[in-house]
């Protein structure tokens, strides 16, 4: 016999969005407690978690009323909470691929002559922290996959841009690297640890 799928937080947080929506009422956090646990299939226990996730991603207003806090959501404000995460993301996207285009334009610059090594140095690591936040916008998007399909599917065009101007950025810095293989007959090792190139330094699939 298999062993039962545990719940999922994003499931269980679509089940408690699903009572405010479908009920359209205030509750208190016990009243939730019992409802997730009874009618939705959710521990008890971390109800109170899930609401907090909810309350701080925007999604679930609440105030304090006397001695008890009230919660209470809307369709109408998830929609437009993810619409404006989403824009946020497009304005994150784009300001990355303009740092990453100005970066493009120093590692090429940087081809002619390779005696300023610091720059170098810093070129890799701007490259590296760019790697690192597209890797982040793009968890982000797949977080709001659900909101809106034809925006998620632009923003998803846009981060395969900002891959596929990484991978020219690193085939960039293999280029110089042969370069100077061929130029001054260094070893591969010697210009990784001169020039600061990490060992799991490569392409993003």
């Amino acid at each position: 016999m298999s062993k039962r799928k545990g719940i999922s937080l994003e499931e269980k947080r679509q089940r408690m969005l699903s009572i405010f929506y479908d009920r359209k009422e205030f509750f208190q956090l016990k009243e939730l407690e019992k409802i997730g646990s009874k009618e939705k299939g959710i521990n008890a226990m971390v109800i109170k978690d899930v609401i907090q996730g909810l309350v701080d991603d925007g999604l679930v207003d609440t105030e304090r009323i006397g001695t008890s806090n009230y919660f209470w959501a809307f369709p109408s404000k998830a929609v437009h909470t993810r619409k404006r995460k989403i824009d946020d993301l497009q304005k994150q996207l784009g300001e990355s691929e303009r740092k990453r285009k100005a970066t493009d334009e120093s590692i090429s610059k940087a081809k002619v002559g390779r005696e300023d090594s610091e720059s170098r140095e810093k070129i890799l690591k701007e490259l590296k922290e760019k790697k690192t936040q597209c890797e982040k916008l793009t968890v982000q998007i797949e977080h709001y996959k659900e909101c809106d399909p034809e925006v998620l599917e632009a923003k998803w065009q846009e981060t395969q841009v900002a891959k596929d101007a990484a991978n020219r950025w690193t085939d960039n810095v293999f280029s110089i690297k042969s370069w100077c293989k061929r130029k001054f007959g260094f070893e591969e090792s010697v210009l990784d640890k001169q020039f600061g190139i990490p060992e799991d330094f490569d392409y993003i699939d």
